[in-house]
């Protein structure tokens, strides 16, 4: 107890009443900061989460996939052409190195004055479709891809050595030509050439245009079109063993020259991930911010209404010896409460939202319990910093002018 008549439980005890008197008013304030609070845990939870996912996708595909290209020089005229031409065995060369899980090699045709069609007949009245692309590969495109079949089989060694007239269809290349199962051995026919349908390709994770290809063998391609030197290797790696791939794979596939052959691995750190996952950040923490923004706003609102419609109240506490400093520590006290009280139910609400978000839609949930505890103390400083205005307004008013209702 104070000398003055008015102490520590005292003011406990006039905070407590002060709040509950108006429970509606209560309910309405605590309103807006468990908004805000619970906005804030809400959207830093799913930048949290949605940054898993992304970085989950970046590793299972981007993380674990390397490219290896010839290198280019500029020739007469400032038209690129190739230092080199990848190893026919560059597969076998490059899945002997550590890391590399899988490997094709692959080529863009060009089929020239060839159509590509289902049927031996050109009908010249039919009207013209675009026609599927043409596309070379060793037989280790499907794990080097991570592709799957909807029918059939993909080629082997052995069809790429005899240079056998088989190929391997797209789905979307299949969708073109009518063709939708193989087990009734359907041919198709580039320029006159019958080339007979032993697979169909359903999804590829990578190199996407392949579902709009017909796939030949390499020696196929080789035999029938010409084909004098491959495109690029597609290689499946572990997760981090992107920086070795550099270091290894130009040794491998161009030992006197390895400055010739360039590769493109996933490094250790993946700057893309950061940077996608920084910019969603970013987006959620404004986002949050401005709710919080309305819910101190409305705590600010609401004790400062309250100071004005407690003057007489606040002149009679006066009278009877409360200080101005007693009197500005009643309203911070009171203001401090209802954030705190809001952020507490905004924390466990927003908690709550992202686990069950996270359950619908599949995800794992990923949530720093410290942040949840620190937002529920967050609302404690929204209410002080939201209090301080009307507290020191309240200290300022005379207690015969607050007496007599004026302020």
């Amino acid at each position: 107890m104070s000398g003055n008549g008015f102490g520590v439980r005292d003011l406990l005890r006039e905070s407590a009443h002060g709040i509950g008197a108006r429970p509606g008013k209560l309910a309405l304030t605590i309103l807006g900061t468990v908004l805000g609070i619970a906005a804030l845990v809400v959207t830093i939870g799913m930048a949290q989460t949605g940054g898993g996912q992304i970085a989950r996708q970046f590793d299972a595909v981007a993380a674990t996939q390397a490219v290896v290209t010839p290198g280019t020089a500029e020739g007469a005229g400032g038209a690129s052409r190739s230092r080199t031409a990848l190893p026919w065995d560059s597969s076998e060369r490059l899945e002997r190195l550590a890391g590399v899980e899988a490997a094709v090699l692959m080529a863009d045709l060009d089929a020239g004055e060839r159509r590509i069609t289902s049927v031996p007949l050109i009908d010249p009245a039919a009207a013209t479709q675009a026609q599927p692309s043409l596309v070379a590969s060793s037989e280790q495109l499907l794990p080097a891809l991570r592709g799957t079949l909807a029918t059939g089989r993909m080629f082997d060694a052995g069809h790429d050595a005899r240079a056998d007239r088989v190929v391997v269809l797209g789905s979307g290349a299949a969708q073109r030509l009518s063709i939708n199962r193989v087990d009734s051995q359907p041919a198709i026919f580039i320029g006159e050439e019958a080339y007979t349908v032993i697979g169909i390709i359903d999804d590829v994770a990578r190199r996407k245009d392949v579902l709009d290809a017909v796939i030949l063998p390499l020696g196929t391609a080789r035999a029938d079109l010409d084909l004098t030197a491959a495109t690029e290797v597609q290689v499946r790696i572990a997760v981090g063993a992107g920086p070795l791939l550099a270091e290894q794979a130009p040794l491998a596939l161009s030992p006197n020259n390895p400055e010739n052959v360039t590769v493109q691995a996933p490094s250790l750190g993946n700057v893309l991930r950061e940077n996608v996952q920084g910019d969603i950040n970013a987006i959620f923490l404004a986002l949050g911010g401005v709710a919080l923004l309305v819910g101190g706003l409305g705590i600010a609102n609401v004790t400062l209404l309250g100071v004005m419609e407690r003057v007489g109240e606040i002149g009679l506490r006066r009278a009877l010896g409360a200080s101005r400093r007693q009197i500005a520590t009643q309203f911070i006290a009171e203001s401090v409460t209802i954030g705190l009280l809001g952020g507490l139910i905004g924390a466990s609400l927003g908690a709550f939202a992202v686990v069950g978000i996270s359950v619908v839609q599949e995800w794992t949930p990923i949530l720093d319990l410290g942040l949840v505890a620190g937002s529920a103390a967050l609302g404690g400083v929204i209410g002080l910093l939201a209090g301080a205005y009307p507290a020191l307004k309240a200290a300022s008013l005379e207690p015969v002018a607050a007496l007599r209702g004026g302020l």
